[in-house]
């Protein structure tokens, strides 16, 4: 496949690198669930007082 990517013409080497860089940016969906689960989850535990949290300054 990158023999046969090297026998391209300029532009359209640059048009396979902007297609593939794009590609790496879609997010994940099912990861995203995971996090927004995760987000939900630490963010209920705040407001009904089962965590603990500590200021920023403290921490550093």
């Amino acid at each position: 496949m990158f023999k046969e990517a090297l026998t391209l013409s300029p532009k359209e080497k640059s048009q396979l690198i902007e297609a593939l860089l794009k590609s790496l940016d879609e997010p994940d969906l099912k990861i995203e669930e995971i996090w927004n689960s995760e987000i939900d989850k630490r963010l209920n535990a705040i407001e009904d007082g089962s965590t603990i949290t500590v200021p920023y300054d403290k921490i550093f």
